[in-house]
C-alpha cells in the first residue's frame, strides 16, 4: 500500500493499480502513519508527495516487497505437483515396466514421472533422482529405502555363429580355447570382469567395451562370449540369437533393488508409487 502511493504519486492512482477503492487506500496510509508516529507524505493538489522520512523507509518497504514476493513463489513452486523421477539402466525401462507406469498414471492422471536412463549411479542423497532401479554387487547407502525386486542371474552367453565354428564352454572351469568380450567402466562395478580374468589366459579377452549395447551386439555377432544379465538376454535367447553356455554361476549373482530417496519417500504421491509399482515390476523379473 505504501509503495503503491509512493510510486504512484497519489491514493487514486494507487486505489487504481491496487484494484481497490481510494477511499480505503487513503484509509490505510493514515492508519500507517499512525502506527509509525511519522509523516509519510505530505498532502497537496499534486497528490501525495513523500517526505524525507517516507523516502528513509523507501528501501526497507521494497525489502520487504521482494521477500514477500519471493515467499509467494516458493510456496507457488511447493505446491506446484513434481515429477517423480526414476533413473535405471536404458534396458529396465521395457514395454513391460513402462505399462506398470501408464496403469498408474491411469489411477493417478495428476502425477508426472521423469525417466532418466543411466548406466552410473545416481545421488538419491543429492536430490539426482528420487528412485533407482539398480543391481548392485556391494553395500548401498545405509539411509537409503530398500526394496527387493530380485536376484540378478549372470553367465556367459555366445551367438550360434560362434558356437558353430568353435563350440561353448560346458562349465566355468574349462573356459580355455575360446575368446571373450568383456565390460568395463570407470566408477561401475567389476566383479564379471574380475570372473573372467582369474579363469582366462593371457591374450584371451580379445574386446572390452563401456557400453552394455555394444557388449551385447558384439556377443550376438559372434565376437566372443560375454557375461550378460539372463532376463536381459532372455528375447535373444528365445529368438535363437544367443546360446547359454552353462547355468548361472554363483559368484556372479547380484541384488536388484529399488532404492527410494528418505527425502523423496516422505512426499505422498512417492510413497503411495513405490507401494503400487514395486510388486508388479518384481513379477517381470520371477
Amino acid at each position: 500500500m505504501f509503495l503503491a502511493v509512493l510510486r504512484n504519486g497519489s491514493t487514486l492512482a494507487a486505489s487504481r493499480k491496487l484494484g481497490m477503492s481510494q477511499p480505503t487506500v487513503a484509509r490505510r496510509i493514515e492508519v500507517l502513519e499512525h502506527e509509525t508516529g511519522l509523516i509519510l507524505f505530505e498532502r497537496d493538489n499534486r497528490g501525495f508527495q513523500p517526505t524525507e522520512a517516507g523516502l528513509a523507509l523507501r528501501p526497507l518497504a521494497e525489502g520487504l516487497e521482494a521477500s514477500a514476493l519471493e515467499l509467494a513463489e516458493k510456496a507457488k513452486e511447493l505446491a506446484r505437483p513434481r515429477p517423480i523421477r526414476i533413473t535405471a539402466y536404458p534396458a529396465n525401462f521395457s514395454p513391460r515396466m513402462t505399462q506398470i507406469l501408464s496403469d498408474y498414471s491411469a489411477l493417478h492422471p495428476k502425477t508426472r514421472f521423469e525417466m532418466i536412463p543411466s548406466v552410473l549411479p545416481l545421488d538419491l542423497a543429492a536430490g539426482e533422482a528420487d528412485i533407482a532401479l539398480r543391481i548392485v554387487m556391494s553395500e548401498t547407502d545405509p539411509t537409503l529405502i530398500r526394496r527387493k525386486i530380485s536376484t540378478a542371474r549372470f553367465t556367459l552367453f555366445g551367438a550360434p555363429s560362434y558356437a558353430e565354428k568353435r563350440g561353448l564352454p560346458a562349465t566355468p572351469d574349462n573356459l580355455d580355447g575360446h575368446s571373450f568380450v568383456t565390460y568395463q567402466r570407470d566408477g561401475l562395478f567389476s566383479r564379471h570382469h574380475d570372473w573372467l580374468i582369474r579363469r582366462l589366459a593371457p591374450g584371451q579377452i580379445i574386446m572390452s567395451f563401456a557400453e552394455a549395447e555394444l557388449l551385447a551386439a558384439a556377443i550376438r555377432a559372434g565376437r566372443g562370449l560375454g557375461i550378460m544379465n539372463l532376463k536381459l538376454a532372455e528375447p535373444d535367447e528365445k529368438a535363437g540369437r544367443l546360446i547359454r553356455c552353462f547355468e548361472p554361476p554363483e559368484g556372479l549373482s547380484a541384488e536388484h533393488l529399488m532404492l527410494i530417496s528418505p527425502k523423496a519417500y516422505k512426499r505422498a504421491e512417492v510413497k503411495e508409487f513405490t507401494k503400487f509399482f514395486a510388486p508388479r515390476y518384481a513379477t517381470i523379473f520371477k
